[in-house]
């Protein structure tokens, strides 16, 4: 049985929707943005430092149950400029290990919420001890 979860450092979502799903083999992350990560003080920086600070949180997200950006299988990636997808793609690659890069689609969103340049969605396979765990 699937299992929905808010991350509690982040305020509830806007929409109707959790943070995380999580099953007996993958985590579901919903798109995540600058601003959802500051609480609605938005602090928007440009495109490099808006995709550090997601992925960091989504690193944590991870974490949080018994995951890591190794166990990244897919990933969603809207920017509001294809222009700077090469800017984007030099902190992307950061966070995985090379080649072991997730299958991801990249798509230009003219706009995002709150004037986000970048939002992020990952899916990750969870690991075999803590898959089904229900402790995770």
């Amino acid at each position: 049985m699937p299992e929905f979860r808010n991350d509690p450092t982040l305020p509830v979502p806007l929409f109707p929707g959790s943070h995380m799903v999580l099953d007996d083999r993958y985590v579901f992350l919903s798109g995540l943005t600058a601003v959802d990560i500051q609480g609605g003080e938005t602090v928007l920086g440009d495109i490099e430092g808006e995709t550090h600070l997601v992925l960091r949180r989504i690193r944590r997200m991870l974490a949080s149950v018994g995951c890591g950006m190794e166990q990244v299988v897919r990933v969603d990636v809207h920017i509001t400029n294809l222009e700077d997808i090469r800017r984007m793609d030099a902190v992307y690659a950061e966070f995985f290990e090379t080649p072991r890069y997730p299958a991801r689609t990249c798509t230009q969103s003219p706009r995002l919420f709150g004037g986000a340049r970048v939002e992020i969605t990952v899916m990750a396979r969870r690991p075999a001890d803590e898959a089904g765990s229900g402790s995770a």
